[in-house]
């Protein structure tokens, strides 16, 4: 079995297995958050644990849609799942880079697009970003039911450019997981500069 093909099984475990430990972090220690604490930032070049969580909410709202209807679309088609899942050249090195800095404690140069814009968010950001979480588990478990290495969904930026729903959900999970350690960087390190 080739780096490109996986079981489909578990491939979609460890995805949702990713998601829930998300999950479980975001109640434990972000929830739990005044809005000072949110907003407080670690550093002059560093993003406070809101600005974190809001980035990956103005992500979400880009992906999740197009997730949505290329599921959608997939199960009209009578796509059907199979016992391998495959990925493409340019959404494993896209992961991977995602990943490569996962324990870094810097934030990607990221498009305009995508990036936060406020500097006084309250606890709806933390609310906002559980609802995201939830729809992934959601759409990971209908992403099972699909061939999801044949399923293309249009980048948000670049319609054109479509990469496969296996890509994009492991591309995306991965930039959770990098934001979301980012902000419980931010956490800790206001809590000891505060203490």
């Amino acid at each position: 079995m080739s780096a490109s093909s996986r079981d489909t099984n578990d491939f979609f475990d460890q995805l949702t297995n990713q998601v829930l430990a998300l999950r479980v972090a975001s109640h434990q220690h972000l929830r739990p958050l005044n809005n000072e604490q949110l907003n407080r930032r670690p550093g002059y070049d560093k993003w406070s644990v809101g600005q974190c969580l809001e980035h990956l909410n103005i992500l979400s709202g880009y992906y999740l849609p197009l997730l949505r209807a290329s599921l959608k679309t997939a199960q009209a088609r009578g796509s059907a799942a199979r016992q391998q899942v495959r990925s493409g050249w340019l959404g494993r090195r896209l992961t991977s880079a995602a990943r490569q800095d996962e324990e870094a404690d810097s934030v990607f140069r990221v498009p305009k697009q995508y990036a936060p814009t406020g500097v006084r968010l309250s606890g709806t950001v933390v609310e906002a970003f559980n609802r995201q979480l939830d729809e992934v588990l959601r759409l990971l478990l209908l992403a099972r039911q699909v061939d999801a290495g044949a399923v293309r969904v249009p980048n948000p930026l670049h319609p054109w450019l479509k990469l496969r729903l296996t890509d994009v959900l492991e591309t995306l999970i991965a930039n959770y997981k990098r934001y979301v350690h980012l902000a419980e960087l931010a956490r800790a390190t206001n809590a000891t500069k505060h203490a």
